[in-house]
């Protein structure tokens, strides 16, 4: 795994299908520095930071999370730095750390596969609420970089995020844009909702949780693709 530049002030690391892991993205400002999502577990955010410090790129001041799904946040207590959710993804994340701590994390290895491959050899699951929580929009400022992190409608959660660098004109979406993870269902008015507002910000490039950046028109057809 190496990690990709994708523009001046932006590199991720990309997704992996067999366990699941989604892309973690990293925005360097003058002052400050910004992951987006926490990675899967504590090896998975370990494995970023390695990478990181490989390109010598400091540790995330910040880290911001696009929804609550595990892939994205179990990581959560190894990262560098403080965490950013809205107001529902933390609510999402305190129900889970009660049912872990209360019941252990049975229910949870229990959702999938690639979570059993992502928590083999007994690694621990540890689930933690984020530092910073709000909601509607807030704007950051890293030196030089100016990040805005909205909440949006979406099809795939009620919790969604997006997360748009405003030099880079590159919009992070989470997996948004996908269908209602437990049912399937791609709801057509949750979609034009989404659409709508990413019309708006009108990005030249769109990351999805777990595919490669491509350029917003692609990301769009394959949002209205229901």
């Amino acid at each position: 795994m190496e990690l990709k530049r994708l523009t001046e002030h932006i590199w991720y690391m990309p997704f992996e299908t067999e366990r699941d892991r989604p892309n973690l993205g990293y925005v360097r400002g003058d002052n400050w520095s910004l992951a987006i999502d926490a990675g899967h577990s504590k090896a998975h955010t370990e494995e970023f930071y390695s990478l990181l410090e490989k390109e010598n790129l400091s540790l995330p001041s910040l880290t911001v999370l696009t929804h609550w799904h595990w892939d994205h946040t179990f990581g959560m207590h190894a990262v560098n730095g403080l965490c950013i959710a809205n107001k529902r993804t933390n609510e999402y994340l305190a129900e889970w750390q009660e049912k872990i701590e209360k019941n252990g994390p049975d229910e949870f290895f229990g959702l999938h596969e690639s979570i059993r491959r992502e928590y083999a050899e007994n690694k621990e699951v540890i689930v933690t609420l984020a530092d910073m929580v709000f909601s509607g929009e807030m704007s950051l400022d890293l030196g030089g970089v100016h990040v805005d992190i909205m909440e949006s409608e979406a099809p795939h959660t009620d919790d969604s995020t997006l997360v748009y660098i405003r030099e880079d004109d590159v919009l992070f979406i989470g997996d948004c844009a996908g269908d209602e993870f437990l049912t399937g269902i791609k709801r057509e008015d949750l979609c034009r909702k989404l659409e709508k507002t990413i019309k708006t910000i009108d990005p030249e490039i769109c990351v999805e949780g777990h595919w490669v950046p491509v350029e917003t028109e692609d990301t769009l057809n394959d949002l209205m693709n229901f």
